[in-house]
């Protein structure tokens, strides 16, 4: 008796899971508003620019420097999406409304802890990826040894991305 009572008290604690689905899904849904907001914004000033036929130094760069910070900010928010599904799936209960079968293919269907870390050291190495394309775009080259440090990290970033594409292929 006091062990089925244990087990039941025991099991429904899994219910405290509920948290970081919850908030995860806040979190993505933020970062997903902010980025688009940030999107939004460069677009307001490319239009200003162009109507009124400024010439800001460095425009280009200032423009898609924004648009790369929007888009590390939605893979974030991919990331927490990916964690709140897994978390759910993992812990609470398969997500029917997933697995309806018109959806095909369903890349938030988790069915272990460890597919719930690869997918989410993915986007977590894109995110990383986007974050360093970013500041190249604010990096100055004084010399042909700084071009060859930029040029060996794209080397480096690209066998690293051929391996992660690798990883659960086999």
């Amino acid at each position: 008796m006091l062990e089925k009572f244990f087990e039941n008290a025991m099991w429904k604690t899994r219910l405290f899971v509920l948290l970081p689905v919850i908030f995860g899904l806040i979190g993505a849904i933020i970062l997903f508003i902010v980025a688009s907001v940030d999107i939004f914004e460069v677009l307001v000033y490319t239009v200003d620019v162009y109507l009124n036929g400024l010439h800001p130094e460095n425009f280009h760069e200032e423009i898609v420097s924004k648009i790369i910070g929007a888009v590390d900010l939605y893979l974030i928010a991919v990331v927490m999406l990916i964690f709140a599904f897994g978390i759910y799936e993992l812990f609470i209960s398969k997500i029917d409304a997933a697995d309806d079968g018109k959806t095909g293919n369903n890349i938030l269907a988790i069915h272990s802890l460890d597919q719930l870390k690869d997918k989410i050291a993915k986007v977590i190495v894109m995110v990383l990826i986007v974050s360093f394309f970013q500041k190249v775009l604010h990096t100055s080259y004084d010399g042909a040894l700084q071009m060859l440090y930029f040029a060996l990290s794209i080397g480096i970033l690209s066998v690293g991305l051929f391996f992660l594409g690798k990883v659960g292929k086999h």
